[in-house]
C-alpha cells in the first residue's frame, strides 16, 4: 500500500512537472507587465518602455509598464516578489534595489532569496559637477582647495546609490567637512547647483547636457574607465581612489522559482533589443552603457552590488527615515 502511494505521489509530481514545463514552452500566451517602481518620466521608466517595446515585437505579445511608485522603489518590488512565478509580471529596477537590504529593516521581500535576476541592460556612471566657474580643474583639486573648509553635496535622494558613494568619497575616503543636501529626483538637485544653493553634485546623468553646454564642470566619472560621453573627464581612480566606482543600472528580475527555461528566453530576447541601433543611441544620447550578459552574469553582478553597498551603509552609517 505504501509504495504504491508513493508511485502515486512521484507519477503525479512528475505529471506536474510537465505540464509546468508545457507551460513554459508555449511561453508567453499573454500580456507581459513590467512593473517599474518609480513614477513616469525617469530613467527606470524610459529604459523599462524602450526595452518592453522592442521585447514586444520580439515575442509577438504586448508588453505593458505598470509605474507602482513608492517607498524608494521597495513598493513596486514587493508586488513583483509575491507575483505568480510564470513571466508575466517581471520587475524592472535600480542598484537602489542592492542597496535597499542594507537600509530597510522590513522590506518584505529579499531580493536575493524572492527574485531571479534576468538581465542587466543600462548603467551610467555618476558624475562629480560643480558650477563651470568654480576655480577646481578636476576632483583632486576640489578635494585639495576643500581641506579646511565646510562644503555641501546635492544627490537625487536620501539612501540613493548616489549619496551613500559621494558620502563614502567625500567624508571616509577622502576626509573632508561635507554635508549631504537631498532633493528629489536629479533635475532638481541640478537646478540647485546652479543656482548657486550647493556646490558639489554627484547624479548619473541629470547633470550631462549642463556640462556638454559648458554650465557646469564635470570633475571626475565613477566609472573605472573614462567614458565616451564624457572622455576629457578623468575617473575618480585617476583622483587618487583605487578601485571607486558607482554606477546607476536598470535590470530586470522575475520572482523566484520562475522556470529556468521562461528566464533564459527572456534574457536572450533583452540581449537581442540592447543590439538594435536605436535602443544603442537612446543609451547614448543620456551616457548609459550598454551590459548584454547571460542570467548568471547578472545574478553574480546582484550578489557583488549587494555585498558592495552593505560594506559602504555600514561605514557610513547612512540611515533612511
Amino acid at each position: 500500500m505504501l509504495k504504491r502511494t508513493m508511485t502515486v505521489a512521484l507519477l503525479a509530481s512528475v505529471l506536474g512537472t510537465i505540464a509546468g514545463l508545457g507551460s513554459a514552452l508555449a511561453y508567453p500566451t499573454k500580456p507581459i507587465t513590467l512593473i517599474v517602481p518609480f513614477p513616469p518620466g525617469g530613467s527606470t521608466d524610459i529604459v523599462g518602455r524602450i526595452i518592453g517595446e522592442a521585447l514586444g515585437k520580439e515575442l509577438g505579445q504586448s508588453v505593458v509598464i505598470d509605474n507602482r511608485g513608492g517607498a524608494g522603489g521597495n513598493y513596486g518590488a514587493k508586488i513583483v516578489a509575491d507575483a505568480a512565478p510564470d513571466g508575466y509580471t517581471v520587475l524592472v529596477t535600480t542598484a537602489a534595489s542592492t542597496v535597499a537590504p542594507s537600509l530597510y529593516k522590513n522590506l518584505g521581500y529579499d531580493l536575493l532569496k524572492d527574485f531571479t535576476p534576468v538581465a542587466n541592460t543600462v548603467s551610467a556612471a555618476g558624475v562629480f559637477s560643480v558650477l563651470a566657474s568654480n576655480p577646481a580643474r578636476d576632483l583632486k583639486d576640489f578635494i585639495q582647495r576643500s581641506r579646511n573648509r565646510q562644503i555641501n553635496f546635492a544627490t537625487a535622494g536620501v539612501g540613493t546609490s548616489s549619496h551613500i558613494a559621494a558620502d563614502y568619497l567625500l567624508r571616509v575616503l577622502a576626509k573632508l567637512d561635507a554635508t549631504h543636501v537631498p532633493f528629489k529626483g536629479g533635475g532638481p538637485a541640478v537646478v540647485a547647483v546652479l543656482g548657486g544653493q550647493v556646490e558639489l553634485l554627484n547624479s548619473s546623468g541629470a547633470a550631462l547636457a549642463h556640462i556638454l553646454a559648458g554650465r557646469m564642470k564635470g570633475l571626475a566619472v565613477a566609472s573605472l574607465k573614462r567614458t565616451s560621453s564624457m572622455p576629457g573627464v578623468p575617473t575618480v581612480e585617476e583622483s587618487g581612489f583605487p578601485g571607486f566606482e558607482e554606477r546607476s543600472w536598470v535590470g530586470f528580475f522575475a520572482p523566484a522559482r520562475t522556470p529556468r527555461v521562461i528566464v533564459n528566453l527572456l534574457n536572450k530576447e533583452i540581449n537581442l533589443a540592447l543590439a538594435q541601433k536605436d535602443v544603442i543611441a537612446n543609451a547614448n544620447v543620456r551616457g548609459m552603457d550598454i551590459h548584454p550578459g547571460s542570467a548568471a552574469d547578472f545574478t553574480r553582478f546582484v550578489h557583488a552590488e549587494v555585498a558592495k553597498w552593505a560594506k559602504m551603509v555600514k561605514t557610513t552609517g547612512v540611515k533612511v527615515e
